[in-house]
């Protein structure tokens, strides 16, 4: 009988360490990216696109841009967009790019690499992240008033709004996925919310990563594994080397993490396993 509940033990335990989930490194640039805060996957393309924020997170300068880099780290042009602000958040539909540029957001046209629309916003401050719905709608987050705004025919209005610390946005089918400061929510068509997890931190950049699992990045240096369920485990800690973790961008194919330094002013790919 002892044997049996050994064996018991064991499976349960094997199971376990297989559900347990771990980042490794396989890349990381130098120090040439002028302050990185949100890096988006093209898989079409198979690139990478980088925001540049530039002297600061909000400072309206227009030394601000857009870079363009393969899946392995190699810089293809980090000049690819200029003449923004401090842009953050990024989100693709069709041959267009969207990018959170402070109070507006910027409209590219990916195969001219030129800006074709600015969207001002008014009255927000610190345009964050955005996402892009299957039907082309936009959402973008202010975190400093608390809103969601949504943009539809080019027309923003006001979605969401009393959300704190509100950041990172993934539009999947009609729901909206939302971290606002340690909540980790959900917005369905009727914009009903629910709560799906707690991060130990506030929420910056998330991905699904499929079976209604997502990884969620906090600036300050962490990346969390969120289960449908809601349970969230610590995949990557680099708060201690003051190495900050923004908007991650994500290859559902390879599974591999992209994740932008910030002040280190580098972009680092991690395998997730």
């Amino acid at each position: 009988m002892k044997k049996y509940f050994l064996l018991i033990s064991l499976a349960f335990l094997s199971i376990s360490l297989k559900a347990q989930k771990q980042l490794v490194k396989l890349w990381e640039t130098d120090s040439v990216v002028n302050m990185p805060e949100s890096v988006l996957h093209d898989p079409k393309a198979n690139i990478l696109f980088v925001s540049i924020m530039g002297n600061g997170p909000d400072e309206k300068d227009g030394i601000g841009g857009i870079g363009k880099m393969q899946p392995n780290g190699k810089v293809i042009n980090l000049d690819w967009v200029t003449g923004l602000n401090a842009p953050k958040g990024l989100a693709k539909f069709g041959n267009l790019l969207y990018a959170a540029d402070l109070t507006e957001v910027v409209v590219i046209d990916i195969a001219k690499g030129k800006v074709i629309r600015k969207i001002p916003i008014e009255n927000t401050k610190f345009l964050n992240d955005i996402t892009v719905s299957d039907q082309g709608i936009v959402y973008v987050s202010d975190t400093r008033i608390k809103k969601i705004f949504k943009i539809e025919n080019n027309v923003p209005t006001l979605y969401l709004d009393s959300l704190s610390g509100v950041n990172g946005l993934k539009a999947i089918k009609n729901d909206l996925y939302i971290l606002a400061g340690k909540q980790f929510l959900k917005a369905d068509a009727n914009k009903k919310i629910t709560q799906i997890a707690l991060l130990p931190a506030p929420g910056d950049g998330l991905e699904p990563v499929g079976n209604g699992d997502f990884i969620c990045s906090s600036w300050g240096g962490y990346v969390y594994y969120v289960t449908a369920d809601g349970k969230c485990e610590v995949l990557l800690d680099t708060h201690l080397e003051k190495k900050n973790t923004a908007d991650i961008g994500y290859d559902p194919v390879k599974k591999v993490v992209f994740i932008p330094t910030f002040y280190k002013k580098t972009v680092m790919a991690y395998q997730l396993k």
